[in-house]
């Protein structure tokens, strides 16, 4: 099963590009928090960033409340696309493609 669960922040307003047959997509970063322990027990975390992109009926609640900073909860799977990038060479990104957009107050 392909399922990602993230709970995070909008590390950057959403970009929007318009697809033939997709209609509107949005682009965005979330950034998460891992919390951990270091080798003398004072509490750390790890940050990570992560690429989404989304379309369909996500996108109007984007449109509206997406904004950097703000808390949001995403579902979605993990998905991989590879292109050809300025010099021919074969790319491959990873990103999260949503599927359920929630902001959390």
């Amino acid at each position: 099963m392909n399922y990602v669960n993230l709970i995070g922040k909008m590390a950057s307003a959403p970009t929007y590009r318009e697809l033939e047959n997709m209609g509107t997509v949005a682009s965005f970063t979330v950034s998460t928090k891992e919390p951990y322990l270091d080798e003398h027990g004072n509490p750390k975390s790890k940050k990570y960033w992560h690429k989404l992109v989304a379309w369909g009926n996500s996108i109007p609640v984007i449109k509206e409340f997406a904004e950097p900073g703000r808390n949001v909860a995403i579902e979605g799977r993990l998905v991989t696309r590879f292109y050809k990038d300025n010099t021919g060479k074969r790319t491959s990104i990873s990103e999260v493609e949503v599927n359920d957009f929630s902001i959390i107050p």
